[in-house]
């Protein structure tokens, strides 16, 4: 708040203006910058208003510049606001999409610009940071003030085997693959757009394993991308296992173990 900010006692006609246009508007949630180009001509002085708004508990700043009705408590769509292209990805997606039953205690957004984690109104975020090829799969949930960006299923599923320290575990991943309704289409057109070899190969073993009449247009598609080079198929896990020549990968699971994971049997 600038120092030469007037803060009044009481609500004064031009607060109550302002609050009633954003009502009009249904802004519940806004940046600074989108109020002054919508109702800058009626007002000389909407920064002040704001800061008056936000002392008197009526709005709540989320961060400089950003501000939301007080009783505003949709956590996914404030994280995605935090960014200009945010979006509900890896674990916290894989939650929404019903394929974890495991909940993180921090909201992960994924977004091609770069952000420090932060936490709002007690809500803790991460911000993974892609490369803009690597944007895809992103869909629309919710409605009106409460709608929010999120990767859909297989872009979700993509993602997790790409970045799997924020898919909530190897085990827990492996259990979303199978649990999973994947188009293999669209699993081929976001691990073009990954582009990891290794995240490929790993999925179309799996996929030849789990899925093999569901997923065979991908499995076909994976086995075209294989290289020479030998990967793990978990990548957090030890240099052991069985060599798949097929898929240059060492199983570093063994296929027994991995159909009791997926099987929840432990």
């Amino acid at each position: 708040m600038a120092r030469s900010t007037y803060l009044s006692a009481n609500l004064t006609q031009p607060q109550i203006d302002l609050l009633l246009m954003l009502d009009d508007h249904e802004l519940n949630i806004f940046s600074l910058e989108t109020v002054k180009k919508t109702m800058g001509k009626k007002f000389s002085n909407v920064s002040e208003l704001v800061e008056n708004l936000v002392h008197k508990k009526i709005l709540s700043r989320i961060e400089r510049g950003k501000f939301c009705k007080a009783n505003f408590h949709n956590e996914n769509v404030i994280g995605c606001f935090l960014v200009d292209d945010g979006a509900i990805a890896y674990w916290s997606a894989l939650n929404k999409h019903g394929l974890t039953e495991q909940f993180p205690n921090t909201i992960f957004i994924q977004t091609t610009k770069l952000k420090p984690a932060k936490t709002v109104f007690g809500t803790k975020y991460q911000f993974i940071k892609i490369a803009k090829p690597k944007r895809a799969g992103i869909i629309q949930e919710g409605f009106g003030n409460n709608q929010y960006a999120m990767t859909d299923v297989e872009k979700t599923i993509v993602d997790c085997f790409d970045l799997p320290q924020y898919s909530g575990g190897y085990a827990e991943l492996l259990r979303a693959f199978h649990q999973a309704d994947l188009n293999p289409s669209k699993l081929i057109t976001y691990c073009k757009a990954v582009d990891n070899t290794a995240v490929t190969k790993r999925m179309g073993l799996l996929a030849e394993m789990l899925k093999p009449e569901q997923l065979n247009l991908f499995i076909e598609f994976a086995k075209k991308e294989v290289n020479q080079k030998y990967n793990l198929f978990d990548p957090t896990g030890k240099d052991e296992g069985e060599f798949v020549n097929a898929w240059r990968l060492r199983l570093n699971i063994d296929r027994t173990r991995i159909l009791n994971i997926v099987n929840k049997q432990y």
